[in-house]
């Protein structure tokens, strides 16, 4: 018996837009990092043209001979089969039913190394791995034995996966035409320290195994993996295949996996370092000392006489991270650093944090520019804040707090990992690619988002009204959900945290058209209407609010004498 699985078609077209855009985002919070104790991971799913859903795959028992097919971006093939698995864990969106989470950013890497003739995407790889695995170290070893067994075909991959109580990173890349399987290298990270990456290649060097030492194991050992003290496995030919390339010609501990499968240039470490850096600049105050790297000078020393050429792969912050904190993380607009994109005259008159393409562009005198690319941006397709707790069951303990567009412009909406039905606002065939409706969340949050955006900072404020108003709400009522099912049968318990997050997802679309018309209203013909302390609009009068001022001093030197004024007249005397 065959049983076939089809790959939903947004994702198709999404995979295809987020590779072009190279964009995604993934910071990773340990339990010991986070205030409650929770394994945190995120993800900015980012590229122009596609509108961003959740997908649902529901638990099942399978019988022996049966096979799914897979139906990835990448090149297609005849009888595309993978052989199924006797059980697969019920999956929402990044997250499955034991609260294993993986998520990804492409790095791209060495092109060459791309295999058109492997089976798996990246994609299809995680999706497997998510609806096979517990805990996060048998996903690991799953996407491992997969690559190996069916071949590879996306470019370099940064992959997070983590569970309730251990965060690892996983690096991966391709052999190249004619050769199956991956080269690749997992990190454990440590539980009182963060991580992130950003569409560029993170682990540099790493523990090799030793004779009798389960530290660090190779594919060799995978059997292995389940032990506690491994902290490290990698690919057996990870080093050899890069000498055979000509990637790495030193001693095997002097082996960097970025540097021999994604050589640094300044626009990598720009466009995707940067990112990194400015979260780890939230939580730590010594990481302007990386600023010479961010801008490019890798040969800078450091205060102990280091090359400053990458930023740490992990740091421990200063004190835990809440889960709003976190949310706060991934609407990075590298405000109050020197690459704040609201600071200077490129900002508009007022202070848009948004840019458009091409990411460089040139003056008509051939002057070369580039902008700048931060964790939050308009191109994101989907954004979620993963919550894994080994404190509740998991059930309820795993929760992805969940929108679709930009997540500076969005409001989380708590969902359930044990969920069988994705609320109507999130679903694929509500949300579709060229047709705005009042059904999609995508459209809904887009339509406020872009009223926003040209005068950003003139209307930010009532747009972070609604987001608290909302995000505040779910948070406190967590605890009434826990109290909620504590008696409860399974069942029960399942039927309630669908009927529960189907209401959130409601409720932030309630209040979303709202926040839409009241902007409209309150902002038409670029002035504001007054209100009261309350919000609600005053019978008459509005105020004129002016540009930024960084963009008024810019204007003398872009129009010369056009609007400067022959004379001052102070017309409230007149």
């Amino acid at each position: 018996m065959k049983r076939t699985v089809i790959i939903p078609l947004f994702f198709l077209s999404f995979l295809f837009s987020a590779l072009q855009a190279e964009a995604c985002t993934n910071l990773i919070v340990g339990k010991k990092a986070s205030a409650d104790g929770s394994v945190i991971c995120t993800y900015n799913c980012d590229g122009f043209g596609f509108a961003g859903s959740l997908f649902h795959t529901p638990a099942g028992r399978h019988t022996p001979g049966e096979k799914i097919a897979i139906h990835g971006w990448g090149p297609s093939h005849d009888d595309q089969f993978v052989e199924q698995v006797e059980y697969t864990y019920n999956v929402v969106g990044f997250m499955n039913e034991r609260q294993v989470t993986i998520v990804e950013s492409t790095f791209d890497g060495r092109l060459e190394l791309q295999n058109p003739d492997g089976l798996l995407d990246y994609f299809s790889l995680i999706r497997l791995a998510l609806q096979r695995s517990s805990p996060a170290r048998e996903a690991i070893r799953c996407m491992a034995e997969l690559v190996e067994r069916y071949g590879y075909n996306s470019s370099g991959e940064s992959i997070t996966v983590c569970d309730p109580n251990e965060a690892w990173i996983m690096e991966m890349v391709g052999k190249g035409p004619g050769r199956k399987g991956a080269v690749w290298v997992a990190l454990r990270i440590p539980d009182d320290c963060i991580s992130a990456h950003a569409n560029l290649s993170r682990i540099r060097q790493f523990p090799q195994e030793k004779k009798r030492s389960y530290r660090s194991i190779s594919s060799r050992n995978l059997k292995h993996i389940s032990r506690p003290e491994v902290e490290c496995v990698y690919a057996a030919d990870v080093i050899d295949f890069a000498r055979e390339k000509g990637f790495f010609n030193g001693k095997d501990e002097e082996f960097s996996f970025r540097d021999a499968y994604c050589p640094i240039d300044f626009e990598n470490v720009r466009y995707a370092d940067a990112r990194v850096w400015s979260f780890f600049r939230h939580h730590r105050s010594d990481m302007d000392q990386y600023l010479p790297y961010i801008n490019g000078d890798f040969a800078e020393r450091g205060a102990n006489g280091e090359i400053m050429d990458h930023l740490p792969l992990w740091v421990k912050p200063e004190k835990p991270l809440t889960l709003t904190d976190v949310m706060a993380d991934m609407r990075d607009h590298f405000e109050g650093t020197p690459l704040d994109m609201t600071a200077d005259a490129s900002a508009g008159p007022w202070r848009m944090p948004v840019r458009p393409l091409p990411m460089h562009f040139a003056t008509s005198d051939s002057i070369h520019l580039f902008r700048e690319r931060p964790i939050a941006t308009q191109q994101t397709g989907f954004t979620m804040v993963c919550q894994m707790r080994s404190s509740l069951p998991d059930d309820v303990g795993g929760v992805t707090w969940f929108n679709c567009d930009d997540a500076d412009m969005v409001a989380y909406v708590p969902l359930y990992c044990c969920l069988t039905q994705v609320p109507d606002p999130f679903r694929p065939e509500n949300n579709p690619r060229n047709e705005f409706s009042f059904q999609s969340a995508f459209w809904l949050n887009n339509w406020v988002a872009n009223m926003v955006y040209p005068r950003y900072s003139m209307m930010i404020g009532d747009l972070r009204l609604a987001q608290r108003e909302l995000e505040n709400y779910y948070l406190a009522d967590q605890d009434s959900v826990l109290a909620a099912i504590r008696n409860l049968t399974p069942a029960d318990r399942q039927s309630y945290l669908n009927k529960r997050s189907i209401a959130y997802a409601a409720r932030m679309m309630q209040r979303w058209e709202q926040l839409a018309k009241y902007l409209i209203v309150k902002y038409n013909d670029q002035v504001v209407k007054r209100t009261d302390v309350d919000g609600n609009f005053l019978r008459w009068g509005y105020d004129t609010p002016g540009y930024s001022q960084p963009f008024i001093d810019a204007l003398p030197a872009a129009t010369g004498n056009r609007y400067k004024l022959k004379e001052v007249i102070d017309r409230r005397e007149r």
